[in-house]
């Protein structure tokens, strides 16, 4: 493939990986032992499959169009998400240079490892300083805070309940999306990479 083959198709694809992400992020649900605003989706997979595929910008890219998308619909006056692309190219930033740095099986691993763990960290800030003060113009923070009480009566202040419930989430959501990578990555591969591309992806160590 020529270079401007090779990046006409990785426009294209991301254009498709950031379609299905805003679909997947509208497809959000409340899960057991968090509160009913936080919600889990699986919209950072197809940002992280191009961030495999093609380098970590273009999976932050992925991240910030689908975000636009779904600006379209927001219901936070685009502070929720400012906040999900900020958390989200966190993860798939870090995930996506490290395994451009090592290609290889245990190189996937520790990327998405390494990733889930950055977007974990990012949330706190995030949250601390942009999500929830703008969420506490429509609620109270005593409100907001009783109901991670209401799971978990030591919780004490805000930081307190980032750090107990929003960023061991934040990391479990991501190591989910990096599960299901590694299930749909390498048949999905030649069509990422082209027909014509010889390397295989999630290469194990010593080929």
């Amino acid at each position: 493939m020529t270079n401007t083959a090779s990046r006409i198709r990785k426009i294209a694809v991301t254009a498709m990986l950031s379609a299905v992400a805003a679909v997947l992020m509208a497809m959000s649900f409340s899960v057991p032992l968090m509160p009913s605003f936080i919600k889990m989706d699986f919209s950072e997979l197809p940002a992280l499959i191009g961030a495999f595929a093609y380098g970590p910008l273009w999976g932050v890219a992925v991240c910030l169009v689908k975000n636009l998308i779904n600006l379209t619909m927001t219901t936070t006056g685009g502070v929720g998400e400012l906040a999900n692309f900020l958390i989200g190219a966190a993860f798939v930033a870090v995930a996506g240079w490290i395994y451009q740095v090592k290609k290889t099986r245990g190189g996937a691993l520790l990327a998405s490892l390494l990733g889930a763990v950055a977007g974990g960290i990012a949330s706190v800030p995030i949250n601390y300083f942009i999500t929830y003060p703008f969420y506490t113009n429509f609620m109270p923070l005593e409100r907001i805070l009783g109901m991670y009480q209401a799971i978990f009566p030591a919780a004490g202040g805000l930081l307190s309940c980032l750090l107990i419930f929003n960023l061991p989430f934040t990391v479990i959501k991501g190591l989910a999306d990096a599960a299901i990578c590694f299930l749909i990555y390498k048949p999905l591969s030649p069509v990422l990479k082209g027909l014509r591309e010889k390397r295989t992806a999630f290469r194990t160590e010593g080929e």
